[in-house]
């Protein structure tokens, strides 16, 4: 599924906003002001969605708002996160590799502006024949 949306909670606290997701456990975070909480929520809420989508986890059918109970410091707002942009992200993260080459070849490579990233990309694609990714 691409498009979610489930009820968070504020509670409104003397020092901001906690945030809750009934639905999701753990799904947790805080803001200092309404603004914040609400970037914050749908951060929180994109994070926790990817990581069950990773695991294969099911994601539960959102509870109805009405169905919710509040105390008096809190209330509930419908949180909409669109999966794609995020996966996509996540899927072009970089990882960092540390690798040895004799010295010379490192002296004569730097003399040069080698771009040792790129090249080791390139030679990767190459030997793993996959010349039209990234």
């Amino acid at each position: 599924m691409d498009n979610y949306v489930f009820p968070c909670v504020f509670i409104y606290e003397d020092d901001g906003i906690a945030i809750l997701f009934p639905d999701l456990d753990g799904c947790v975070s805080f803001g200092e002001n309404e603004q914040q909480a609400f970037y914050n929520a749908k951060e929180s809420l994109t994070l926790h969605l990817y990581g069950m989508e990773q695991d294969n986890e099911p994601i539960p059918k959102p509870s109805l708002i009405k169905d919710i109970s509040l105390d008096e410091n809190e209330q509930a707002v419908f949180i909409e996160v669109f999966m794609p942009p995020f996966r996509a992200k996540q899927a072009n993260k970089y990882v960092k590799k540390t690798l040895t080459i004799p010295e010379w070849l490192n002296i004569i490579a730097e003399k040069n502006d080698v771009n040792f990233s790129q090249i080791l990309q390139n030679a990767l694609k190459d030997y793993l024949n996959l010349q039209k990714i990234g």
